[in-house]
């Protein structure tokens, strides 16, 4: 898509050499970017009138990072694929008009699921993914409340249900869910939400 459309990719430079690595076309050769736009996390860069904050992330990837986004003065926060919610993540969190959470697996499920043992142990680790109990505790202890949304993403089809993903959201916001309503919010890997307006 982004040689068709001449789109620019951004990426660390880490992330930029596993990708060079990796992948290659069908005829064995090394796949380049054309329009390649590398950054380094902790500092912020734009992409046209959006300014743009990476932040690391603890996962088993070169390189991750989560994103913070600030135009018009609304900040919308991305953070998935993350083992746990260490402190530099959590202040990329705080004062956000919006957040993308990762509630990627009911424990539970997890275990007693078809995956490898060591696919669980990969899943459950420090630098694996984020699970609904998690998740849940940071909305109890850390989160400040603020977004105006909150989606959970990035939910295991295999090692989850958005019922329990959401319950545990629910209880953990406790008494704030009432100012909540509808805007906890689930995304679907099959479809999209519907536009948010802040």
């Amino acid at each position: 898509m982004a040689k068709k459309f001449r789109l620019p990719v951004y990426m660390t430079g880490p992330t930029h050499g596993a990708w060079q690595r990796q992948y290659k076309d069908s005829a064995g050769n090394r796949v380049q970017a054309e329009r390649l736009e590398t950054f380094d996390p902790g500092r912020p860069f734009a992409v046209g009138d959006i300014d743009v904050m990476p932040f690391t992330i603890p996962h088993d990837a070169a390189d991750p990072v989560g994103f913070r986004f600030l135009a018009e003065g609304l900040r919308v926060a991305i953070a998935t694929d993350l083992g746990f919610i260490p402190p530099n993540v959590r202040d990329q969190l705080r004062a956000c008009d919006g957040l993308v959470l990762e509630s990627n697996h009911d424990l539970e499920m997890l275990r007693g699921g078809p995956y490898p043992w060591a696919v669980k142990q990969r899943v459950m680790s420090r630098v694996g993914h984020l699970s609904n109990e998690s998740l849940a505790d940071f909305l109890a202890n850390d989160y400040d409340g603020g977004a105006a949304f909150l989606i959970l993403a990035h939910l295991s089809e295999q090692n989850n249900h958005p019922d329990l993903a959401r319950v545990a959201a629910e209880r953990a916001l406790g008494m704030r869910q009432g100012l909540w309503g509808s805007r906890l919010l689930l995304a679907s890997q099959d479809e999209a939400l519907p536009a948010l307006t802040l």
